[in-house]
């Protein structure tokens, strides 16, 4: 494919050996590395996909690197997000990811998005940078992001992960992308892989069942080499092809795909997102009236994971994961009402509506335990 960016200004004699060994690939060269240091990408989230790609484009040079990510980093997170640092725990994952950034080039010039995308704001931000890197972990951000690359014309480089396995893949549409070499007649994208989002509940989180902590870290860079190679036109970047990574095989494919007949549908808004992507609809309690309920003695049951539940619980509560509720609701059936709680309460939601259809009453706790412990309530840590 051609080339995504235009070379910047010849490299200065200290940056001349810090890329030595890309000058030496005729494939990059000075060209390609001036092409680097003049590119702007935006990272759509600085946790396990962000981490490794965020990582590798800031040491090959790339001269502005944008992060958006409103999250606040989490010891959970430290298994597999390496940007960030033990010391980092309740920071702001942008900032965290800037440090690290710049601690490790100081050439990068490293501009942090410490907020939520929206359709608001997501074309502004955007139209900043020639590529976007997608690393979300929700659907909605996920087709938000396709929207605004279509409506854009920008080149979106796209990963995914969920316990031992990993896809990668390249999206662009638009004249600007066919000129470049994407498939006629108006490019490839994310709707013509998966034209909608599943059904809340239809694919798990990585909160939910897990991932490994180094396969993140394969896939991010994966993608860091496809931000490379369109950034200098090299190589035959994964436009048209999912590459799939199966770690516990041991097992790399590609598997290609091609545009949908035309017209492409047009993208998904917000709102039409709203009931694909939220948490099922479930009755619901917030913190403060949960915190009344719990001195009456109501029945409380934990979903959450075992080593979740050890570093920190409600005293007295029941604790059946979610994934035996989901397999076997009827496991969590009373005499009475049960409160369900996870983390942030989009487990618990789903656990909720499980239950529910067995014939269990049951509610869910909006915010989970982290509005529990916002809130100021105590908690106890097992031995």
């Amino acid at each position: 494919m051609l080339p995504l960016v235009e070379p910047g200004p010849p490299l200065t004699p200290e940056q001349t050996v810090r890329y030595s060994r890309h000058l030496m690939l005729p494939e990059i060269g000075d060209i390609g590395q001036r092409r680097l240091k003049n590119a702007r990408v935006l990272a759509i989230g600085a946790g396990g996909l962000g981490s490794p790609s965020l990582l590798y484009l800031a040491a090959a040079g790339v001269g502005t690197l944008g992060v958006i990510d409103d999250d606040l980093v989490d010891r959970s997170n430290l298994h597999r997000q390496v940007l960030h640092t033990d010391a980092g725990v309740g920071t702001p994952k942008a900032s965290s990811a800037a440090r690290a950034l710049t601690d490790l080039n100081p050439d990068v010039t490293v501009v942090e998005h410490r907020h939520r995308l929206t359709e608001d704001n997501i074309d502004e931000i955007f139209s900043q940078y020639d590529l976007v890197m997608d690393g979300t972990d929700n659907f909605q951000t996920r087709y938000l992001v396709e929207a605004a690359c279509t409506r854009l014309g920008i080149p979106e480089v796209w990963g995914s992960i969920l316990q031992f396995n990993g896809q990668v893949s390249v999206f662009w549409t638009g004249e600007r992308a066919v000129a470049a070499g994407a498939p006629g007649p108006d490019g490839i994208s994310l709707r013509d892989l998966f034209p909608t989002p599943p059904p809340p509940g239809d694919v798990p989180s990585c909160g939910d069942v897990g991932v490994l902590g180094a396969l993140p870290g394969q896939i991010g860079t994966i993608m860091a080499t496809e931000a490379v190679k369109l950034i200098c036109g090299i190589g035959e970047p994964l436009v048209g092809r999912v590459m799939v990574v199966d770690t516990l095989k041991a097992e790399i494919y590609t598997v290609p795909f091609g545009p949908r007949p035309l017209p492409r549908p047009e993208p998904l808004t917000a709102a039409q997102l709203l009931p694909y992507c939220s948490a099922p609809k479930v009755a619901e309690v917030d913190i403060v009236e949960f915190a009344r309920l719990r001195e009456q003695g109501v029945r409380v049951l934990d979903v959450r994971e075992d080593s979740e539940r050890r570093a920190a619980h409600l005293p007295g509560s029941e604790h059946i994961i979610l994934s035996e509720i989901l397999e076997r609701p009827e496991l969590a059936a009373g005499e009475q009402p049960v409160y369900v709680h996870c983390k942030a309460g989009a487990r618990s939601a789903r656990a909720v509506e499980a239950m529910g259809r067995v014939g269990i009453q049951a509610i869910n706790v909006a915010g989970g335990l982290d509005a529990w412990q916002a809130a100021g309530y105590d908690v106890e840590v097992l031995a």
